[in-house]
């Protein structure tokens, strides 16, 4: 009963409010109150407010939210390990990708997830999209059972696979100078120079690559998205995977600036963790993505 308590706090937290919630618990809104209340009284704490001015987390529910997603991991961890004694592959397996990788063309995660879904046909997945330091963390933590990241500085707690790589161009948007510029010959010191460089403001090759090259950041972003919108603006240069930019080059909305020297690679890996051994469908799936990647033309 505790357990269902807290999937359904979980839900609640996820989806933004217990009407939202209803939906997704197939539950209704009358019953999702009254278990959300039967949490509180059992912790003995307010775990979020509730009213005409919204939904929001108190600090107790937060805490009491982010030890419920431990505690569930910690669940599915129990459940694969049951299925390993059982020889067996069951449950929900939690997989968790870097953003803007299904416009990859390098990218197979979609045949992985094919030749998965096959060979385990009773495991229930979920995909996740977050940042690096998220999945990282995840995957130490059993939130996540395997990861698809960029490749960065490692963790001797995790195991790293090569997989796809990508290539990142500096791209300056329809309104901005450079723009027009068909000759534009800007190198690194002159971007260096500038005043209107956006970068990502995470470890990441993004980072590496503006601390190496000592580009100073006039804008802060945290997802793909955000630099291209940034890009967009006019106001701002940045770089972004050419698979990504490219419906907003064939719209004429940005392009790339001197692309045969302002580039630079980025290499995605799989990541695995070391230690608990993880469970027979983390494996099977983490098979499944060097395989897919592997056989790619």
């Amino acid at each position: 009963m505790d357990l269902r308590l807290l999937h359904v706090f979980k839900a609640v937290v996820e989806c933004g409010g217990l009407s939202a919630a209803e939906l997704e618990l197939n539950i209704g809104t009358s019953t999702v109150s009254r278990h959300l209340k039967d949490l509180e009284t059992r912790l003995g704490l307010t775990l979020c407010r509730r009213g005409r001015a919204g939904f929001a987390l108190t600090p107790e529910g937060q805490r009491v939210y982010d030890e419920t997603l431990h505690l569930l991991a910690a669940v599915d961890g129990f459940r694969a390990s049951v299925d390993d004694i059982h020889d067996r592959m069951g449950g929900a397996l939690h997989v968790a990708l870097f953003d803007k990788t299904a416009s990859n063309p390098a990218a197979r995660i979609h045949a992985a997830i094919a030749a998965f879904a096959s060979q385990a046909p009773d495991v229930k997945l979920h995909l996740h999209v977050g940042s690096i330091q998220t999945i990282e963390r995840g995957v130490m933590d059993g939130s996540f059972a395997v990861g698809v990241i960029p490749a960065h500085r490692a963790s001797a707690s995790l195991r790293y696979d090569s997989l796809f790589s990508e290539t990142m161009y500096l791209y300056a948007g329809q309104r901005h100078a450079l723009y027009e510029s068909e000759q534009t010959l800007l190198d690194w010191p002159g971007l260096r120079a500038r005043k209107d460089f956006a970068g990502l403001g995470y470890h990441s090759p993004n980072m590496e690559l503006a601390h190496g090259r000592q580009l100073r950041r006039a804008a802060t972003a945290y997802e793909q998205e955000a630099i291209a919108t940034l890009i967009l603006s006019g106001r701002f240069v940045g770089f972004l995977p050419d698979h990504y930019a490219d419906t907003f080059v064939q719209r004429g909305l940005m392009r790339a600036i001197h692309p045969a020297t302002l580039h630079y690679a980025c290499d995605f890996v799989s990541v695995l963790r070391r230690s608990p051994q993880p469970a027979r469908a983390a494996q099977a799936f983490h098979q499944a993505l060097l395989i897919a990647h592997a056989d790619a033309p």
